[in-house]
């Protein structure tokens, strides 16, 4: 049995489907089963005959979470962190959380593997009450280069590592197969859409109050330092999606075709 944390999120939706798909038994912990990744008690009630868990990063009481689950007899922890990792910054809020979660697991005795992935193409689909309303898309960093990863690809290096002794020890740095800037995502986007939209790049202090009203200060300061200031840099294409699964990791242009549907 192979527990699934965030089961219902872009990660874990697509790993559910790829291990259930492969005859893998699943178990599936989300809010929308009543799962408290904050609360240990929580995770350990739904460790019964678990070998394997998929886990998400900062949450309350780590270290406690992974006792239980170490008791439990599970024999792996596939960790979903990030590339901000081995920057090291613990002044950045989204970085810390990252590294002490990562830190958390290497020290609870686990065998462990550490999922580290540019920025999800599935974020996206923040575009879409703009694009319901009109062909312009708005959006802070304009001239910043992602090689984002479709969710798909992070879910099929995650299945190895979960069903397979092999990457034991191992952090995987994931990215797609192109580094692009917001407004070649949208183009792309448009195409698959059928549509000729248009990106208008907010200045710093026009994304800076636009995501001051969306999220607390400390992480608008964070995406501020990756992105306006340059700390992370999250364009390199890299090489780990096609050497663990045999296979070029989906193109934007893939995901856009496959997720038009939720933009009309």
């Amino acid at each position: 049995m192979i527990l699934v944390t965030g089961a219902t999120g872009n990660v874990g939706s697509e790993l559910v489907r790829q291990l259930t798909g492969s005859g893998e038994k699943v178990r599936e912990f989300s809010r929308s089963t009543a799962g408290d990744l904050n609360d240990p008690v929580s995770v350990a009630s739904q460790l019964d005959d678990v070998r394997a868990v998929f886990l998400l990063p900062g949450y309350d009481n780590m270290p406690e979470t992974l006792r239980r689950i170490r008791e439990a007899g599970v024999e792996r922890v596939v960790l979903l962190s990030s590339s901000s990792v081995p920057g090291g910054d613990l002044s950045n809020a989204v970085a810390r959380y990252m590294i002490e979660s990562e830190t958390a697991v290497r020290e609870s005795g686990l065998p462990w593997t550490f999922l580290r992935p540019a920025g999800f193409m599935s974020n996206t689909l923040r575009w879409i009450p703009q694009l319901r309303n009109g062909d312009t898309v708005r959006d802070a960093f304009p001239g910043v280069r992602v090689a984002n990863i479709d969710p798909y690809d992070i879910a099929a290096v995650a299945a190895l590592a979960l069903t397979g002794s092999d990457h034991e020890g191992h952090a995987y740095a994931l990215s797609g197969p192109d580094s692009l800037l917001p407004g070649d995502r949208l183009r792309i986007l448009g195409e698959s859409l059928g549509r000729e939209l248009h990106f208008d790049g907010l200045s710093d202090d026009e994304a800076r109050a636009e995501m001051s009203a969306q999220m607390p200060q400390e992480y608008v300061d964070a995406f501020f330092s990756f992105y306006a200031e340059g700390t992370l840099d999250e364009s390199p294409v890299l090489p780990a999606v096609a050497e663990l699964t045999g296979r070029t990791p989906r193109s934007f242009r893939q995901w856009a075709e496959t997720h038009a549907g939720a933009f009309r």
